[in-house]
């Protein structure tokens, strides 16, 4: 039995909550392999709609484990948000999540040096989330951080307060308003108080040994889909550095993630979307800051569902999208949003960039100041939301069927509205 996958193709937000909860049935476990609350992944079915920034979008199918790997950090208090806003719905939580316990904690001291990192950087800003995600994935590279495991300790509030400490004195060489910081609305101290209420919430959870366990359950035959966060082209390795995340987004990621082998990957699922967005700065080669790009934001409701800010749109990128599946091997693309573009005229597609009078179809290590090449195609302006197969439109057939052309994987499934059941099979 394989692992299959499941990753964002472009600087994330492509759907892959809502694929996920649709794929759910098929598998026995879905497993998230890295990422922080600096991700949200919107779910909407039976007229509810929920926004997981930790907990793996399989949680809503009783019956189906649901594993937070190793690869993920967690914020106490935001999970502990997120549990309740699951557990008020009517879904159980405790019976079908599991954490690693060599899952890295984000620490309020974390999220205090995220503020001030993000701040000092003045007008080259990345466009944190200000979750603390990059501190805490510096310290675990750094060997300085604590983990899911370590809450059961006797000493873990002395390596608490030992590295909170060495967080405040670099604050401290900052010229920063420490009074005047506030964390989700709150002050330091309030927001570490809830912090370690929330703990207490974690113990109530199962822990486990993610690696043996997974690989325990891929032995017996059970069905493993790997639930990434972000999007292919925010790598910290292969995105635009470093207007990128901190953890590995790619293929890679899984098996760092997860402790998967490299030989147990089977189906690799890209996701993308009918167009490109993106939050925060860093190049982006097709967007558009005009009267369609607004219209697109609009239309898609692209706003950011971890931090509410809007989000840049531009057209769909071809060399970009290339780049993604060269990284990860996608087997399978599954097209979201597409019902956004369904009142555009016509609709443009990125074939190739140029660049001091040259034409290339691939991403340079200098993305700065590259312009898009076109093709134009028909919009189908139809509204495809609750259409069959058989029911959609030629303009529409013919514009995925020239993305598998362009891009040379088969496109499988196609999400033509927000809810679970605006999905249309291609095979």
């Amino acid at each position: 039995m394989k692992v299959d996958v499941l990753l964002g193709l472009q600087w994330g937000d492509e759907g892959k909550g809502k694929i996920v909860d649709v794929l759910t049935p098929n598998y026995d476990v879905i497993a998230r392999f890295q990422g922080g609350p600096n991700a949200g992944h919107t779910i909407e079915f039976e007229g509810k709609k929920f926004i997981l920034h930790t907990i793996p979008s399989g949680i809503f199918y009783s019956g189906k484990i649901n594993v937070i790997g190793n690869g993920v950090i967690i914020d106490p208090y935001i999970l502990s948000l997120e549990i309740e806003q699951v557990q008020k719905q009517g879904f159980t939580v405790f019976n079908n999540l599991k954490i690693s316990r060599k899952a890295h904690l984000i620490l309020p001291s974390h999220r205090l040096l995220d503020a001030i990192y993000e701040s000092a950087k003045g007008k080259d800003k990345i466009g944190s989330t200000l979750k603390g995600i990059g501190p805490t994935y510096t310290d675990k590279t750094a060997r300085n951080g604590l983990r899911i495991g370590d809450i059961n300790q006797t000493d873990f509030y002395t390596k608490y307060e030992n590295i909170k400490a060495g967080h405040l004195r670099i604050a401290g060489s900052y010229d920063f308003d420490m009074a005047a910081l506030k964390i989700d609305g709150m002050s330091f101290s309030e927001y570490e108080q809830k912090w370690k209420n929330a703990l207490e919430l974690i113990k109530k959870i199962e822990l486990i040994d993610s690696e043996y366990f997974l690989n325990t359950l891929l032995k017996q035959g059970k069905k493993i889909l790997a639930e990434g966060a972000q999007g292919a082209l925010l790598d910290v390795d292969f995105g635009s550095y470093p207007f990128v995340t901190s953890s590995s987004t790619t293929i890679a990621g899984v098996c760092s993630g997860l402790g998967i082998a490299p030989s147990s990957i089977g189906k690799v699922f890209g996701i993308v979307k009918a167009y490109c967005t993106r939050v925060g700065g860093g190049p982006f080669p097709t967007e558009l800051c005009n009267e369609i790009g607004e219209k697109m934001r609009k239309q898609g409701n692209e706003f950011g569902s971890t931090t509410g800010r809007p989000r840049r749109c531009g057209w769909l990128d071809i060399p970009a999208l290339k780049y993604a599946i060269m990284l990860n091997g996608v087997t399978d693309i599954i097209f979201t949003k597409a019902d956004v573009l369904n009142n555009f005229e016509t609709i443009k597609i990125c074939t190739q960039y140029h660049k001091n009078g040259v034409s290339f179809d691939y991403i340079p290590f200098d993305i700065s100041e590259i312009q898009p090449e076109w093709i134009e195609v028909n919009g189908w302006k139809t509204e495809i939301s609750n259409l069959t197969w058989e029911q959609l439109p030629a303009a529409f057939t013919d514009y995925f069927r020239l993305i598998e052309q362009m891009s040379g994987v088969k496109i499988s499934i196609i999400s033509t509205g927000v809810d679970r059941e605006q999905i249309v099979r291609k095979d």
